[in-house]
């Protein structure tokens, strides 16, 4: 058979489809997991767009390259592709790379506690994962630092008008909306139109009008949104709805005012939103803060130290999650396929 790519991957769900690819990608060079992660980018991006876009992926889908660490105390590394970028970190990307490291036997699994150390692109992520008659139960990271860039910043929104919005970082920067603005919008699936609507627009219009900066990763900006609100359900404190851009937006073209839903309740999303809520006073170190997805899984953050980055005061975040294997998949590409880098339609996409 003529393939010009063979892939080997396991597909995972916390909600959100999270694939690992575990085999068929030659030795990528870099001296740290981060360098690795620009070559990628740089010179093979086609492995992105193959495996996220139709017909091997749809908008709502992420993607994990397991690669050698770098680092010497780092047991494994990963790069995170998503459909417009390659992250820093991801908390739900992290748990399924564990997940998936230990149930398939890549790493070994001691029970009841597994305890390894991941090198994302952002750095060493230290986890202890909880296990059982072979299956991982549960997964807690420490995180990056996160911080608050803005607070209770009013922006302006073209075809919303004013939205007082935060910042935070938590692995990447996320525009934080209450959903309470916007009259009628309930977080809940059904609404999901016309919250990726909202979101979308929010984003471009944070993007343009409030500056970030990150001090170790030099031009990474906004690049999702979250809209938060309470929650009646007793087994969590807060509800979100994390939407993920699917292409660019273009203010005049409606067409491009949607993107995917994150289908879980978004790790780096939790982080950010326990930094905001910190900084306003409203979360203290050593409190469980329980973060519920739009299908309404949970996972369960903590601040657990208080520190400086950039001279800008952050917190050191740990998330608590699940994750689970949902197929096994051998991925090519044929040498006559006429859409070698996959494709993309305004039916769904942006």
């Amino acid at each position: 058979m003529d393939f010009i790519r063979r892939i080997e991957a396991v597909d995972t769900h916390s909600g959100i489809p999270m694939r690992v690819i575990t085999g068929g990608v030659p030795d990528i060079p870099g001296a740290t997991v981060h360098d690795k992660m620009r070559w990628l980018e740089a010179n093979d991006d086609q492995l992105r767009k193959l495996m996220l876009r139709e017909p091997r992926g749809y908008p709502a889908h992420c993607c994990n390259l397991l690669v050698p660490p770098t680092h010497p105390e780092a047991d494994a590394g990963y790069i995170i592709m998503e459909q417009v970028e390659y992250p820093m970190m991801s908390g739900g990307n992290t748990i399924s790379v564990v997940t998936v490291l230990l149930e398939t036997g890549i790493l070994p699994m001691v029970e009841p506690v597994t305890e390894l150390t991941l090198e994302a692109p952002a750095g060493l992520i230290r986890v202890r994962a909880d296990c059982k008659d072979g299956k991982v139960t549960a997964v807690t990271f420490r995180n990056v630092p996160a911080f608050a860039a803005h607070l209770d910043a009013v922006i302006d929104v073209p075809h919303l008008g004013k939205v007082t919005v935060d910042v935070g970082w938590g692995g990447m920067f996320y525009v934080i909306a209450d959903v309470r603005q916007f009259k009628g919008l309930e977080l809940i699936p059904s609404h999901g139109r016309e919250i990726t609507r909202v979101s979308s627009l929010i984003r471009q219009a944070a993007v343009e009008q409030l500056p970030v900066a990150h001090p170790d990763y030099p031009g990474v900006g906004i690049t999702i949104t979250q809209l938060s609100g309470p929650t009646q359900d007793p087994r969590a404190d807060w509800r979100n709805a994390v939407t993920m851009a699917t292409g660019p937006l273009d203010w005049n073209d409606p067409a491009t005012w949607t993107g995917a839903i994150d289908r879980c309740p978004c790790g780096t999303g939790t982080c950010a939103k326990m930094a905001v809520l910190n900084a306003k006073g409203e979360l203290p170190v050593g409190q469980d803060f329980r973060h519920q997805g739009i299908l309404g899984t949970v996972y369960t953050g903590r601040l657990v130290e208080e520190t400086t980055i950039g001279g800008r005061h952050a917190v050191v975040p740990t998330l608590s999650g699940r994750s689970w294997i949902s197929g096994f998949c051998s991925f090519v590409l044929d040498a006559d396929d006429p859409l070698p880098e996959g494709f993309t339609l305004g039916d769904i996409w942006a």
